[in-house]
């Protein structure tokens, strides 16, 4: 016989076990309209994480911009329609998303400034040039950031030596 106390496991919760039939079952809760049975805590937590995720994306959109445009900026040797592509795409993405998501153009300047330090670095990976041959801070005023034109086929005055020095995003 054992002297020591018995360890009763701590029972796991639905949110824990299963994430999806956690969210569908609160789903299911609240189109019931049985609010007392929700799981009010870890709805929150959520919905904090789902706004998280959404800056991220577009944190992320802004790495990918800025690194092929300091790509089509500083190695003009190199420039491909690829490159031309993903700026095309990217940009298109941040569209969307500040236009589903007004209220990310709060976070824009924030989100500019990261993404530009995240793009700069991406940028120095893929070129393999050294992170200081770029500017420290943009130099990208939000209307290069979204409306510069990046054409092969069209030749872009003093825009190999980088980017415009004017007002900042």
């Amino acid at each position: 016989m054992s002297t020591s106390p018995s360890v009763v496991p701590r029972k796991q919760s639905l949110y824990e076990d299963d994430l999806y039939a956690w969210t569908t079952r609160q789903a299911t809760l609240i189109r019931a309209g049985r609010v007392d049975e929700l799981d009010l805590d870890h709805i929150a937590e959520e919905l904090d994480d789902l706004g998280s995720e959404i800056y991220r994306r577009l944190e992320s959109a802004l790495t990918v911009l800025f690194a092929h445009m300091l790509k089509w900026d500083y190695q003009p040797e190199r420039r491909t329609r690829s490159l031309e592509a993903t700026i095309r795409e990217q940009r298109k993405r941040i569209a969307k998303m500040l236009e589903k998501n007004p209220s990310l153009k709060s976070k824009l300047a924030e989100a500019t400034t990261e993404g530009y330090e995240y793009g700069r670095d991406r940028a120095s990976g893929e070129t393999d040039m050294p992170v200081e041959s770029f500017p420290e801070k943009s130099g990208y005023t939000w209307h290069d950031v979204m409306e510069r034109e990046f054409r092969l086929d069209e030749p872009e005055p003093s825009q190999t030596s980088g980017p415009s020095t004017g007002r900042g995003s």
